[in-house]
């Protein structure tokens, strides 16, 4: 080991390519940027297009062929609004001509309501970075799990005992992520974002192509207007509410929307071009998802699996793909919702222990013919440890359909609903108790209503699943 290296604390990131700005909210010039509506359209596609569009066509065989497809409809519809007055808030206290502007959704959170609303605001940002690592933990277990499974039944037919468990593969998953959890910088690699568009676009349309012959396969159209039957009442609701929180899991994008404004140039408005942008994204989103999801549920009826793919063995070359196409784009994803996690907590740790060598120090190794290696023994064990947190929840709670539930009920109302419309109210000094004031209220409390029924049903989900097993 060679001599020490200063640490450069990181700022903390976003979910995406796109980094946050700094602190504190200034005015800060529109030179060099260069987004347009086109770029905007696809950071949210991108954003909103994952693993969660795998759970849709369970979630519409527990709704049925009407309130299905109604609910996909809801929540684009009440994502496109809220979106819409977020896209307002960029800029402070005038919409268009600010001049403060908000280069992200915590800033707009510390300008509109103070610091303590900043830190719920943070908190709830990091808790959703850390649910979604354990997701992903999952959804890739289960994708390795499908390769070897689809492998098994084209060489030992469909009579071949070919049932295997995910917590090999969630181990294999967690070693790999220990290894590219210590890649300073990985959320700066351009082709990261690049790569798992790509991979998610390849499963998401494999997925719909298996959807659309299967149903030609079958000569019709399987499903009915009640969904999925059930044992008793109780269970349908409780199903029906955890296929809320699956579809609410579905459109995520709200919490990283400013961040995507701020790339935008301007004129016209930034507001002016993402709300178009927002509209652009969502109508191509909501109908990939319908299509995905009917067709999946077209497919399949009342056997439609939790995750679409997992219901196709055949052509068993193209399944792989599909599933490998996951792996690739989770691998990464992992690490683009984690990043932003690990250098909050580095740069706290470097602000509280500027003095420790241990937290600060870094040592360079030099590798044959590989560029030499910085270890920093805080980040090391920090980041080791975070890994061997979310891959162990996952093994203990390999529940995908109930942890996306849980995931979209937390974060659809707090995130999506509430922050937007009252930094809104605010913005534009609507009174209390005026028309308006009770329409945005009103629609707030139905969207809390909505994200704790899928809660609970997501909850009770993992309950009954666990029990099952003792």
């Amino acid at each position: 080991m060679a001599g020490g290296i200063e640490h450069n604390p990181q700022t903390p990131l976003l979910p995406a390519t796109l980094s946050a700005s700094s602190d504190t909210n200034v005015v800060y010039s529109d030179s060099g940027k260069k987004g347009t509506i086109w770029t905007a359209v696809a950071h949210v596609i991108t954003a909103v297009i994952g693993a969660g569009v795998l759970s849709l066509a369970w979630s519409i065989a527990q709704l049925g062929w009407i309130a299905g497809p109604l609910a996909i409809l809801f929540f684009a519809a009440v994502t496109l609004f809220s979106t819409s007055i977020l896209c307002d808030c960029y800029k402070s206290p005038d919409s268009e001509l600010g001049p403060t502007t908000n280069h992200s959704l915590l800033e707009a959170a510390r300008f509109y309501f103070g610091k303590k609303w900043t830190w719920f605001c943070g908190l709830l940002q990091y808790v959703s970075f850390y649910g979604t690592a354990i997701a992903y933990v999952i959804t890739s277990a289960t994708s390795m799990r499908e390769i070897q499974r689809s492998n098994c039944y084209h060489k030992g037919g469909e009579i071949a005992n070919c049932q295997t468990g995910t917590t090999t593969f969630m181990l294999i998953f967690g070693i790999i992520q220990i290894v590219t959890s210590q890649i300073p910088d990985f959320h700066n690699m351009a082709w990261l974002s690049v790569v798992a568009a790509l991979m998610s676009f390849c499963y998401s349309f494999i997925g719909l192509g298996l959807g659309f012959s299967k149903v030609i396969d079958n000569r019709g159209i399987k499903g009915s207007i009640v969904g999925i039957p059930t044992r008793s009442a109780a269970q349908k609701i409780w199903l029906v509410f955890q296929a809320l929180g699956d579809i609410a899991f579905a459109y995520p994008y709200s919490i990283i929307l400013l961040e995507i404004q701020d790339t935008l140039k301007s004129p016209p408005p930034e507001n002016q071009t993402m709300k178009k942008a927002s509209i652009s994204a969502i109508v191509i989103t909501t109908f990939f998802y319908l299509c995905c999801s009917c067709f999946g549920y077209a497919a399949f009826g009342n056997d439609t699996p939790g995750n679409l793919l997992t219901g196709f063995y055949e052509p068993f070359w193209l399944v792989d793909f599909a599933n490998a196409c996951i792996v690739l784009h989770l691998v990464g994803g992992y690490q683009v919702y984690s990043q932003p996690v690990f250098a909050f907590v580095e740069k706290g740790a470097t602000q509280k222990y500027p003095e420790s060598r241990f937290i600060n120090k870094f040592y360079a190794i030099k590798l044959p013919v590989l560029p030499a290696i910085h270890l920093n023994f805080f980040r090391l064990c920090f980041r080791t440890l975070y890994v061997i947190s979310t891959t162990a929840i996952a093994i203990a709670f390999p529940y995908f359909n109930q942890v996306l539930g849980i995931l979209g009920a937390l974060n659809f109302w707090p995130m999506t609903i509430y922050f937007p419309v009252e930094m809104y109210i605010v913005q534009r000094k609507i009174g209390a108790w005026t028309k308006k004031w009770i329409l945005l209220e009103g629609f707030s409390m139905i969207c809390l209503i909505v994200s704790v029924l899928g809660l609970i049903g997501s909850i009770e989900g993992i309950v009954s699943a666990k029990l099952a097993k003792m």
